[in-house]
């Protein structure tokens, strides 16, 4: 009985082929100097690539991906939350108060800050 997974699976192939062959029998060719040269939003780019970014940005990478993830957590806590009981509304509370903790942990330590401190006069 696996005929219909396989019936779809070629169908799905069949596709992908047709779309890629009229692409290629359709489509423009372009054989100009810039054709190949990368842009962005249509600007053509400047300079390398290779950057050195401040700590400081990947600081902010790290915390966005750390409390966006989080913040998907607790939504689908607070979306269960009637089924999950009294247990599940401890749980939650003990999750967001590990990351108040935390929080408040990398703000004593000055993970927070983005200039450098100045010394005391």
């Amino acid at each position: 009985m696996l005929w219909p997974l396989a019936a779809y699976f070629g169908l799905v192939i069949g596709l992908v082929v047709a779309l890629l062959g009229l692409s290629a029998l359709l489509g423009q060719r372009h054989h100009e100097r810039a054709t190949g040269r990368p842009y962005e939003s249509g600007i053509a780019s400047t300079g390398s690539a290779r950057l050195r970014f401040g700590v400081s940005f990947y600081l902010v990478a790290v915390f966005f991906v750390i409390f966006d993830l989080e913040a998907a957590f607790i939504f689908s806590w607070a979306v269960a939350l009637r089924d999950i009981g009294w247990v599940g509304y401890v749980e939650g509370v003990v999750f967001i108060g590990v990351l108040g903790a935390s929080l408040a942990y990398l703000w004593r330590i000055g993970g927070l800050e983005f200039a450098p401190r100045r010394p005391a006069p």
